[in-house]
């Protein structure tokens, strides 16, 4: 027996890396983030943009569908011996398990990631905190929105 999936939820959480980066990476931490890599703004343009953000924008959805699985393989109970989805569903529940999912899976690979690219300290943090943020929201949508 599977959860029942909320596609739209899915779809507005998948979208919320999108909106946010363009914030975080584009007004509040620009200068900070270009700064720690080294590079300028216009060094930053993907080659081809149509594809990096739809590669993005998939990646997300694909997250987005795992998030909501896994928040719901969290929540599963037992109850006269059947397996039963769908408790504790609020936001800031969600916003937890996406963030501590978003601290024990993702944060480990961008610091792995970063060490062995050589990455700045400044650009693992700005990207782990990128993602803490995303992965909070996502998850609270995710989990109040059934």
């Amino acid at each position: 027996m599977l959860p029942e999936i909320n596609y739209l939820a899915i779809i507005v959480a998948g979208l919320i890396p999108s909106i946010i980066g363009a914030v975080y990476y584009g007004t509040i931490f620009e200068k900070q983030w270009l700064s720690s890599l080294g590079k300028t703004k216009e060094e930053m343009v993907p080659d081809n943009m149509a594809v990096a953000y739809g590669l993005a924008l998939l990646a997300a959805m694909v997250l987005s569908f795992s998030f909501k699985m896994i928040i719901e393989m969290m929540h599963k109970t037992v109850e006269n011996g059947e397996l039963v989805f769908g408790s504790h569903h609020t936001f800031g529940h969600g916003a937890m398990h996406g963030a501590f999912f978003c601290l024990v899976v993702i944060c480990p690979v961008i610091l792995s990631k970063g060490l062995f690219q050589k990455t700045s300290g400044k650009n693992i943090l700005i990207n782990s905190l990128f993602w803490i943020i995303c992965a909070a929201l996502m998850g609270g949508v995710l989990d109040s929105w059934n």
